[in-house]
């Protein structure tokens, strides 16, 4: 597999090599070592979740208190999701940016997120299978997130994405700058200083 770093810290894009033959597609969508050698420690996998979402529903913009906050590993291995990540660590050089990743049943990328970061995607086929390995389980009380629509993080969505669809969760959380004068963004020293944990507990 190859694996490509984001514009966005401790963000990466993981492509897989796909064997195929007269029977059929096989291929490893995870490797814990080769994680491991990018981002310096190994996932402590706690929880996977599967969503499936009609073409044009947004999910997120997500977040985790951080320590522990939840690093994930996102694929679709049905149908097509444009998939974020949005910096919302507050001192960041790259705060309030964001970048993205095609996800879908072709080429079968997967995309990892740290610890900290924003997660949002936008489904652009019926029936869009996205499933997530996470390293925290889900706590709705450490759980938090900001309008996929703010203008101040300016995601675009595809056409292809049709009409949007959210939640009134998510349609009804805060923008960016009220969440981070709130104190609810995690500090970008803060998660500095957990990854080096979690890379000296390697």
């Amino acid at each position: 597999m190859q694996i490509r770093e984001l514009s966005i810290p401790d963000s990466y894009e993981i492509t897989p090599k796909q064997h195929g033959d007269d029977r059929g597609v096989f291929f490893e969508w995870y490797r814990f070592d080769r994680l491991e050698e990018t981002i310096g420690h190994s996932l402590n996998l706690r929880q996977a979740n599967t969503s499936v979402s009609k073409r044009g529903v947004v999910r997120g913009i997500h977040f985790a208190d951080i320590p522990p906050g939840q690093a994930k590993y996102v694929t679709a291995p049905s149908g097509a999701v444009l998939d974020y990540v949005i910096d919302i660590r507050v001192g960041s050089p790259t705060f309030g940016q964001w970048d993205s990743v095609l996800l879908d049943d072709v080429d079968r990328k997967a995309i990892y997120l740290s610890e900290g970061l924003g997660h949002c995607f936008v489904a652009l086929t019926e029936n869009a299978t996205v499933s997530y390995l996470v390293t925290d389980v889900f706590n709705a009380s450490r759980e938090h997130g900001i309008n996929p629509l703010d203008s101040d993080v300016g995601l675009v969505f595809p056409s292809e994405a049709g009409e949007l669809l959210l939640s009134p969760k998510d349609t009804g959380a805060p923008g960016l700058a009220e969440a981070a004068a709130s104190g609810l963004l995690p500090a970008w020293a803060d998660t500095r200083a957990f990854y080096a944990s979690l890379n000296e507990g390697r």
